[in-house]
């Protein structure tokens, strides 16, 4: 199967006042169409840089990054907003909704980025949030859904442009272990459905859902190793 993703001698320094922080030390990595990936590590081990640049929110100082045959290492600013809001889906930790819009307004703000006409914007956004269980709360504000339902808000918001891959950053973190397992499996529904997971998380037991599993130490790789029994279980 292609690669999806092509990370070579990826590496990320950060110059704070006279320091040199090196957040990436020559990382190489390839990930397939359709695989299942989970990046582990303690903090300052890299995984959060690394995720930066996989999802095009930052760049690297050096290296190649190919996403889907485009050499997003040489990309500027509004190339790569393109791809984030066309090609990667976003699910963070802290949900990042919008506080005064419904959940409908919120799924349907890439659409909007995407120039799609409101009519249809409504119309997808609605499947979206039927699609993620969540029809009958359409018009509920972020505070008046749980941590669950947000979170279900924000996967609906980054399926809504069908991109091919979704990112999720520690996308558990603030959730009940019975809310996490709920996520879980919507994430392998999504798997499923043919999309492209990279999950960033501290979680082991969240991890293991994945199938493969990579470990960064001090900005390498550490080891990256196939999960041959991933959790399945709801």
């Amino acid at each position: 199967m292609a690669n999806i993703i092509h990370l070579d001698s990826i590496v990320k320094n950060y110059y704070p006042g006279t320091e040199v922080v090196n957040a990436l030390r020559s990382i190489s990595l390839n990930i397939e169409k359709n695989e299942y990936v989970a990046i582990m590590g303690p903090s300052g081990s890299g995984k959060s840089t690394l995720m930066n640049i996989i999802g095009c929110l930052d760049t690297p100082t050096s290296g190649v990054y190919i996403l889907n045959d485009k050499d997003a290492s040489k990309l500027v600013d509004n190339q790569l907003a393109e791809i984030r809001n066309m090609e990667i889906g976003f699910v963070f930790q802290t949900f990042n909704l919008l506080p005064r819009y419904s959940a409908l307004e919120n799924v349907m703000l890439p659409l909007v980025y995407a120039g799609v006409p409101k009519s249809e914007r409504m119309k997808r956004a609605r499947i979206a949030l039927e699609n993620v269980g969540l029809g009958d709360r359409i018009e509920h504000k972020p505070n008046e859904l749980s941590g669950g339902q947000r979170q279900r808000v924000s996967v609906a918001r980054a399926m809504i442009n069908n991109p091919a891959i979704i990112l999720a950053d520690e996308p558990t973190g603030n959730l009940d272990s019975k809310t996490s397992i709920d996520i879980m499996g919507l994430f392998r529904e999504i798997h499923n459905n043919g999309n492209t997971i990279i999950l960033v998380t501290h979680e082991e037991s969240i991890a293991l859902h994945a199938h493969r599993i990579i470990r960064l130490l001090d900005g390498r790789i550490e080891s990256d190793v196939v999960n041959k029994h991933p959790i399945v279980n709801n």
